[in-house]
This record gives C-alpha cells, sequence and structure tokens, in this order.
C-alpha cells in the first residue's frame, strides 16, 4: 500500500501573519523573536446567528456607575491612570528584572485591602512564605490580603472563585500555564490561553485585575503582541539600577491620558510615591558653573526642571568624541552642527561630552534651547545665571521653534524658584501670562547666546 502523506503544520507570526512550514525563533518578515507558533486550524463554514447574552440597547441608557474608577491609595499610580483602577479592567505592568515591580504591587495590594476591600495576590515566581517576608519588610500585612502561589491556569481561577476579590494580581503572566494548551509557560500560545482566561473572569465579575509581564533585553513586553491589544492598561516601570527613582509610565490607557509619568522612590522599607519630583534632576550649585542650563520638559501633563550639563576638552586623537548620557545622540550631533555654522563656534578639535542629572532621560525638542546654552557655556567657560531656565526647539537653520504648553513651564519653573528665561519668540500665552519672572523671546540660536552673554571669547 502506498504511504499517505500527513499535513505539515504551518506555523503563523502572531505580529505580522507571517507563515512558514517548520518553526523558527525569529519572524522572516517583522524579525520579532519568538512570535511564531502554530497556527489554529482553518474552520470551513459561515457562522450562524447565535442567542445574546444582554440586548443591545442605547447608549444613552447604559449605565456607567459600575465602570467608575476606584481609588488604589498611591496618588501616583492613579495619576497615571486618570484618576484610579476601573473595576473590570485589566492591566500590564512590564519593566526590568529587579526593578520593583513586585514591591509596587504589593504595596498596591496592601493599600487596596486596607480599605476593607478583598485582595487576592497570586505569585507564580515566589512562595507565599517568600512574599510573606517581603510583605512583613514593607508593612504590607493585611486580613483581607489573601496570598497563593500557584503556576497553574485553573487553580488560579478556582482561587478567584472562592475569594471573590475586588483586585487580582498575577506575578507574573509569563509563570502560569494551562494544562488544555500546547507549549511551555511563557510560550506564545500559553501567554495568549492565560491572558485571555483571566481577562474573560476579570470581565465577568467586574474584578480589577494587574498583571506583570516580562521584557525582552530591548525593553518591550515579552511574549505575543496580541497580549498588549488584550489588556486595557500598559504601564511600564523603569529605573536605573544605581539609582532609586522609578519612573511609572502609561503606555496604553483606554481610560485615561497616554504618557503619563508617576514618580517613585525604592527605598529599604518598600517603595514610597514622590509626588514633586522636579528637584530630582537639577543640582544645586553654591557658585555659577560652567557648562549647565536647566530646562522645562513635559512628562504627559506634569512640567518637570531637568538640568542639562555639557564638558568641552581638548580632544587628543584625530576624531573628537561625542558621548551623550541621558540625552538622544542624534539631536546632540545635530545642535553641535547647528552651533558649528550658525554661531561661529569651533568645535571640531573638542570632545563633547552632554548629561542630565539624576538619570533623567530627556528626549522632548524643547531640550535643544538649554542643550546649546550648556554647551557654547562649557566652551567659553562663562556661567549660565543659576535662576535661569531656557525652553525651545532648535532647527537646522539656527530658528528656535515653540514649544507646546509653555505657560504651564514657566509657571513651575517660577514655583520653583527661578526668575529669568529664554523661550521661542511668538509663543501663545506670554502676553496674557501674569508672572514675575523675565521673560527673553528669541527668534534664533544666535539672539539667545547674545541674551546670555556667553559669545565672548576667552
Amino acid at each position: 500500500m502506498a504511504a499517505t502523506k500527513t499535513a505539515r503544520p504551518a506555523f503563523v507570526c502572531a505580529d505580522c501573519g507571517w507563515t512558514t512550514s517548520k518553526w523558527v525563533g525569529r519572524c522572516g518578515e517583522c524579525q520579532a523573536w519568538g512570535t511564531v507558533d502554530v497556527a489554529a486550524p482553518v474552520r470551513t463554514g459561515r457562522t450562524q446567528a447565535a442567542p445574546v447574552a444582554t440586548p443591545a440597547v442605547p447608549i444613552s441608557q447604559v449605565t456607567i456607575e459600575s465602570a467608575r474608577s476606584t481609588t488604589s491609595g498611591i496618588g501616583e499610580l492613579d495619576r497615571v491612570l486618570g484618576g484610579g483602577v476601573v473595576p473590570g479592567a485589566v492591566l500590564l505592568l512590564a519593566g526590568e528584572p529587579g526593578v520593583g515591580k513586585s514591591t509596587l504591587l504589593l504595596e498596591v495590594a496592601a493599600r487596596w485591602a486596607r480599605a476593607g476591600r478583598r485582595t487576592l495576590y497570586v505569585s507564580g515566581e515566589e512562595s507565599a512564605a517568600q512574599v510573606r517576608l517581603r510583605a512583613e519588610r514593607t508593612g504590607a500585612v493585611d486580613d483581607n490580603l489573601y496570598l497563593a502561589a500557584e503556576t497553574d491556569l485553573g487553580a488560579v481561577l478556582t482561587h478567584v472563585e472562592t475569594v471573590k476579590p475586588g483586585l487580582l494580581i498575577v506575578d507574573s503572566v509569563q509563570t502560569i500555564g494551562s494544562a488544555d494548551v500546547d507549549g511551555v509557560p511563557g510560550g506564545v500560545t500559553q501567554v495568549r490561553e492565560v491572558a485571555s482566561a483571566v481577562i474573560q473572569r476579570a470581565k465577568r465579575d467586574n474584578i480589577a485585575t494587574l498583571l506583570v509581564g516580562h521584557v525582552t533585553k530591548d525593553g518591550s513586553v515579552a511574549g505575543p503582541r496580541v497580549l498588549e491589544h488584550l489588556v486595557d492598561v500598559v504601564l511600564q516601570f523603569e529605573g536605573d539600577r544605581s539609582s532609586r527613582l522609578r519612573l511609572l509610565r502609561a503606555v496604553k490607557n483606554r481610560f485615561g491620558p497616554v504618557d503619563e509619568i508617576g514618580c517613585f522612590d525604592l527605598v529599604d522599607d518598600g517603595i514610597v510615591e514622590v509626588p514633586d519630583p522636579t528637584g530630582l534632576f537639577v543640582s544645586r550649585h553654591e557658585q555659577p558653573v560652567p557648562g549647565t542650563c536647566v530646562t522645562v520638559t513635559m512628562e504627559g501633563r506634569r512640567p518637570l526642571l531637568a538640568e542639562v550639563q555639557a564638558l568641552t576638552v581638548k580632544s587628543s586623537t584625530p576624531s573628537p568624541r561625542r558621548t551623550s548620557s541621558g540625552l538622544d545622540s542624534s539631536r546632540v550631533a545635530m545642535i553641535l552642527a547647528v552651533l558649528t555654522k550658525h554661531c561661529k563656534i569651533n568645535l571640531s578639535e573638542l570632545d563633547v561630552y552632554t548629561a542630565t542629572v539624576g538619570g533623567a532621560r530627556l528626549v522632548e525638542p524643547s531640550v535643544d534651547l538649554a542643550l546649546a546654552i550648556a554647551t557654547v557655556s562649557a566652551q567659553r567657560e562663562s556661567a549660565v545665571p543659576a535662576d535661569l531656565v531656557a525652553i525651545g526647539e532648535v532647527g537646522l537653520a539656527g530658528e528656535v521653534r515653540k514649544v507646546s504648553n509653555l505657560v504651564a513651564r514657566l509657571r513651575e519653573a517660577e514655583r520653583i524658584g527661578f526668575r529669568q528665561a529664554v523661550v521661542p519668540a511668538g509663543s501663545e500665552g506670554l502676553d496674557g501670562i501674569r508672572t514675575s519672572m523675565t521673560i527673553m523671546a528669541v527668534s534664533n540660536i544666535e539672539a539667545a547666546m547674545t541674551c546670555l552673554d556667553v559669545t565672548a571669547p576667552y
């Protein structure tokens, strides 16, 4: 008898839909790692009409009381979420190992439990005793906080049915697996199944849910891209290992603003919110120091003061070094080129080092003017006034462009104690603003240097 050929399984990329006849670790179309998995079987036939769970009603008759946000007890988290945690919402918190994700969520669980609401914390990475030790260290022990160490999806759902919590925390989604799905926990198929089951239960029982997600080496959320589409909110927890400062960013938010940030301080006995983080990114000098300039950047709707520093030294190599920390290196190179062209400053024989204070990451174009002033100040060894801030985007033609929310930036600088500001000319709101600051409006980079009197030669 002739042997019959068996159909080879097809594999598909969860991100872009690229298919292949054999499994590969990296998608050949979008070059994403770990997104190729066995394709679901194609079913033939048309879907028939089925009974509905609830009838459709006019949108004006839909009640919204059950969807109103509830405070989590942590002001910085509520700020990022747009007011609080919405019942039935599913949040995904991602961050590098050791950044403090579990510590933050344990604090959220404790605050929620102290308000008299039941909380279920499911740990798939640590034992219950290990979580209890950390809870005692951070003061997060409460009778309304229920703890379970599980790695099976069915057991997690059973705990939810038994405890009936108002808040569910799963740490982490990559460690939970389902016996009904092939693959190991953390794989594309398993993560998709676990997330779908937890989200379905959260929506059905109106349970606010927080999922912890791992990240890849480039900082993106590990697992299939569909995971970010399924959840309501995606939060990114960031921080430098050498610093205690931690930033919580909203990458996706169906209930509030996007790109809002919350600031936290990782201390020995837990994590503490920082309502006013401005002073963390500005260093105070007893005397004005050449090569420093303060700017005001916007993180979501929050203005933050940050200091830009520059250092220029005689280069000992034919190719001068251009090193930056906390700033976009390509944008730094562009500003140096503008200074060489329009301000006639020779930087071709100097090593230029630029950095920010406090580990701040500044990518907004409004930092350009402060960077240019700090660089010229370092090259001329002429200090910028300590009570001055510079805000503006610098173009390739040397023009200083307008920036958004200038009035809010100036008010924040005035609150901290700054009395002078260099801003783009023609900015909206400058005519009607009530401030004691001396505002210098400039239209190009040459005018900014003239106002600061840093163009005098050695």
